[in-house]
């Protein structure tokens, strides 16, 4: 067969079997994932600015309003787009623009939680020289950053965009924490690689977690039957979470001041001030 020939019939035939795809949400387009990437980037550029490669001289009033409007922008087009062709969503636009405008408003308030986290990184490490270190290098503080803004657009009812933000962090750093979790203050992911946070987390503040750690839930056989049931487990205040442990289950509660050790199973719940050992597995 010609070339040319091969190439009309595979045309047709993706173009058919595309159109499927295409009409299962109602969506004539989705955001770009370069230009989400991007907003990314900027946020962290106008939140940490002495960070990343802007001279000192360079970061005045004009240049932080100017990159808060590209920010303002870009996301409005994005949203816009996560928006279209939603019947469940009037005034597209407007929307857009007010949750884009909303996201600028909190990010002082997400700036002052990234700097707990970082403060809880340097704390909690002796490995770290200083919170820059933190803030500059450490995976799991990029994918908490991108977390706490992934996480504002999914309680503002953005499509698409939370979950492609947490999954360019997974992609970069190997840690997938879900745009649903809860998570308080002064948070910290050790090395973090393979660290899973599942959507209906509950984390509380000072919880620190090693690599490997999956908060995830118990079966997920029923698919979309379990969707916005409660599913992943609860970790309360000051809990610690060694390597390659598995805490699984929506009724599971890890009490504050516990710490669980590495590679263990735990599918019921942990009183508070307790310490599960790797030789110990709780089950129901």
């Amino acid at each position: 067969m010609e070339l040319n020939k091969i190439i009309e019939k595979a045309a047709a035939r993706l173009s058919e079997q595309g159109r499927g795809f295409a009409g299962e949400c109602g969506v004539a387009a989705y955001p770009n994932a370069e230009a989400v990437v991007g907003i990314i980037k900027k946020l962290r550029l106008v939140m940490f600015p002495g960070y990343f490669g802007v001279p000192q001289a360079s970061q005045t009033d004009a240049w932080r309003k100017s990159l808060l409007a590209d920010i303002y922008r870009e996301l409005s087009r994005e949203i816009k787009t996560a928006f279209a062709g939603r019947s469940d969503i009037p005034e597209p636009d407007a929307r857009s623009m007010r949750v884009s405008g909303e996201l600028l408003e909190r990010l002082p308030e997400i700036q002052s939680l990234l700097h707990k986290d970082a403060q809880a990184g340097f704390e909690g490490d002796p490995a770290a020289r200083s919170v820059d270190e933190v803030i500059v290098s450490y995976p799991g503080f990029y994918a908490i950053l991108v977390y706490r803004a992934a996480h504002f657009l999914f309680e503002a009812g953005v499509p698409f965009i939370p979950r492609m933000m947490s999954e360019h962090a997974h992609s970069v750093t190997g840690i997938d924490i879900h745009p649903g979790a809860r998570i308080g203050e002064y948070f910290f992911i050790d090395h973090g690689t393979g660290v899973v946070i599942g959507e209906t987390a509950l984390i509380g503040s000072r919880v620190k977690l090693y690599q490997g750690v999956t908060l995830g839930a118990l079966s997920t056989k029923s698919g979309q039957k379990l969707a916005g049931v409660r599913r992943h487990p609860t970790l309360e205040d000051n809990v610690t979470v060694y390597s390659n442990a598995s805490i699984l289950g929506g009724e599971t509660i890890i009490g504050k001041n516990s710490t669980v050790g590495g590679n263990v199973f735990i599918v019921k719940s942990v009183p508070e001030n307790t310490t599960v050992k790797a030789v110990r597995t709780v089950s129901e």
